[in-house]
């Protein structure tokens, strides 16, 4: 039975289709987040738009549950579904950057890195994460926070229009102009309302950066948090600098001495010469110790954005939980420090991201993603290559949220939720912009045909 219904996509494919016994499909199946395994009955590897309509129409007339995946680094696996349909956006990876017009034109299955690859010649630059395997598909329809927020705002701020497959198989247009609901649900709203196969985005002048890590023994820490979240407001805003409690990696080119130990982690990008890079982060550094190492230097933007990438490869082990911040006492500090003191592998790590600046000119109604009051985004992630790690890194991964979560606020960054955190969470996080996304799902998934994802059920 399973093979007839591979048989029968397949026809209406220019792509493949994968089943569970063709040779290719453990591979198929596999998902950056090695701690979660699913086995989807079948997989469209979709080449192009007409290929993501057959699939969409296919699902749904097959009645099977739907699972969307484009650049495949979902956290919480969302990019499949147990016994349903992935509809694989992988084959799309066109890019065309207007220079004169300072646009480019993503197709759904591009990482960040291909959107850097692209723009970097022109001297410009999309505002997205800070690791360049991540597909640029979850990442915008999340929001998009990164290095650049602070001076050009969100990923989503920056995103002029997409292209949209939508439950009933219809191909539309979600811009200021066309389906203005629609394209205010995706800024922020998730893949809950269809298949993006396209983004038109705003691009910047970025070419050269100033920035890179530096680290100091986490002994330190209370001093260093306290003085970075005293310093934030007054940093310039081509300045983008977050904040991280983990290890040094055992490995090249981190200081052997050093491997193993705990550290407080500034990580920095200035738009800018670096005179004036060094001048934007004087006032922060100036008031702290000696670091164990500060790696700041002239890059090319790409460089910066890919110099995580080779601690975090496809199959590791992940639990993640995360919360928006407004405010960071000492007391909360105090807490951090308690919970990453008892951290159980080297990978495992607290983020605090930046939500200032450009972002903050964004009113709160203007995008799904409403968490324009916020002052950092934070993650703590337990990761580890070993699978015998599953346990112990989700125990601390939850102890660290019980202990810290009293200080902050009701919701997350959806991209740093997973999905056993229960539909409150989601709605914490959508806020006042929950309602009005219920109606657009009503509007556009009255049956909620794409729930396999951070779900807004369509308004009664």
């Amino acid at each position: 039975m399973a093979d007839g219904v591979v048989a029968r996509l397949r026809e209406k494919l220019r792509g493949s289709a994968i089943g569970r016994t063709d040779p290719d499909y453990e591979a198929a199946r596999a998902l950056y987040n090695g701690m979660i395994d699913k086995h989807p009955l079948l997989i469209a590897r979709c080449a192009d738009v007409a290929d993501v309509i057959a699939a969409v129409n296919f699902g749904r007339e097959e009645g099977l549950d739907i699972a969307i995946r484009g650049g495949g680094h979902n956290g919480p696996g969302l990019g499949s579904v147990e016994g349903g349909l992935v509809i694989d956006l992988s084959r799309l990876r066109g890019v065309r950057v207007d220079p004169e017009a300072r646009t480019v034109r993503v197709e759904a299955g591009c990482t960040q890195g291909d959107v850097d690859h692209a723009t970097h010649p022109f001297g410009l630059a999309v505002p997205a994460g800070i690791i360049s395997t991540t597909g640029i598909a979850g990442l915008t329809l999340g929001g998009g926070h990164g290095y650049l927020a602070r001076k050009y705002g969100l990923t989503i701020d920056n995103l002029i229009e997409a292209d949209v497959v939508l439950a009933d198989g219809r191909l539309v247009v979600a811009s200021e102009e066309k389906n203005p609901d629609l394209f205010w649900a995706l800024r922020g709203g998730g893949g809950n309302f269809g298949v993006v196969t396209s983004f038109l985005f705003r691009a910047h002048p970025v070419g050269m950066v100033f920035g890179g890590p530096v680290a100091w023994d986490q002994a330190h820490g209370q001093r260093i948090m306290q003085t970075y979240r005293d310093a934030l407001p007054h940093m310039p805003e081509e300045l983008g600098a977050f904040i991280g409690l983990k290890k040094v990696p055992s490995t090249a080119p981190f200081p052997e001495a050093h491997w193993g130990q705990r550290i407080c982690l500034l990580m920095s990008c200035y738009v800018g010469d670096e005179e004036a890079g060094r001048r934007a982060l004087a006032p922060l550094l100036d008031r702290l110790p000696e670091p164990w190492f500060d790696w700041r230097g002239m890059l090319p933007y790409p460089a910066l954005q890919s110099m995580f990438d080779p601690l975090m490869p496809s199959g590791m082990q992940w639990y993640w939980r995360g919360d928006f911040v407004k405010e960071l006492p000492d007391r909360a500090i105090a807490a951090h420090l308690a919970q990453a003191a008892q951290s159980p592998s080297e990978l495992s790590l607290m983020h605090l991201y930046p939500i200032d600046g450009a972002v903050r000119r964004v009113a709160k109604d203007a995008t799904a993603w409403g968490a324009r009051d916020a002052t950092w985004s934070m993650v703590i992630a337990g990761i580890d290559p070993n699978p015998q790690m599953a346990g112990p890194i989700t125990r601390w991964t939850k102890s660290y949220w019980e202990a810290v979560h009293p200080f902050d606020m009701g919701g997350a960054y959806p991209n740093f939720m997973m999905d056993d955190e229960g539909e409150g969470r989601v709605k914490a996080s959508f806020g006042d912009n929950y309602e009005r996304l219920a109606q657009v799902k009503k509007r556009y998934d009255p049956a909620n045909l794409f729930h396999v994802n951070h779900n807004i059920r369509p308004a009664a």
